[in-house]
């Protein structure tokens, strides 16, 4: 199923739509955790500090929006509060594991110069599909006349996209090749998701 068939199911039901918004929290503060694990204690940028930081204010800011549903608070990431739990978990990780094995085998990375390649081309798949995922939801969002607003997620995932393009440009001159294998990677997980999203929801509207 489509993003954009399955979001609007999701947001008519309250309970359904705070833990879609926990959810995504839970996956935007674990980015935001990632990219601090990458960060070299002496050499980390401005824009690796910027990006944490912003990644970090997403999860809050979803957390937040959770209380504009008239649901039940999700009071934490445990697996009853979040949406498909045990994929939206693992989705970042696998695709860290996925991207650090390709960058072994193909470059010949290890160590720092790994972690900041990893960082760089997970990133890069993960804005690549918040440019697609917040614009439908808010859409979706807009068409139910919904008090939940993720614009200002839009306009800052859009500026992180171009970030990293920058980013992997001074990377290596390969860049769009290595890039285009993390996002086939983060596809099929995505879909994976996805899948599991709609399994969850479709037994929600049986019960």
């Amino acid at each position: 199923m489509e993003l954009s068939e399955l979001i609007p199911s999701i947001i008519s039901d309250h309970q359904l739509h705070a833990r879609w918004l926990n959810t995504l929290s839970l996956m935007e503060n674990t980015g935001a955790r990632k990219i601090s694990a990458c960060e070299d204690p002496e050499t980390v940028t401005y824009i690796i500090l910027k990006h944490a930081a912003e990644e970090h204010r997403h999860a809050f800011f979803l957390k937040k929006q959770i209380e504009k549903v008239g649901a039940e608070i999700c009071p934490t990431y445990a697996a009853p509060y979040l949406l498909a739990p045990s994929s939206s978990r693992h989705y970042l990780q696998q695709l860290d594991i996925d991207v650090c094995r390709y960058l072994k085998n193909n470059l010949g990375l290890r160590g720092a110069a790994l972690r900041f390649a990893a960082y760089l081309l997970v990133t890069y798949a993960i804005e690549v599909r918040a440019d697609e995922l917040y614009p439908v939801y808010q859409q979706a969002l807009d068409d139910a006349h919904s008090k939940v607003n993720v614009k200002s997620i839009i306009l800052e995932e859009e500026g992180h996209l171009a970030e990293m393009i920058r980013q992997l440009e001074q990377f290596s001159p390969d860049w769009q090749l290595h890039a285009g294998k993390a996002v086939a990677m983060e596809s099929h997980l995505f879909a994976q998701w996805v899948n599991q999203l709609h399994n969850e929801v479709y037994q929600s509207t049986l019960a």
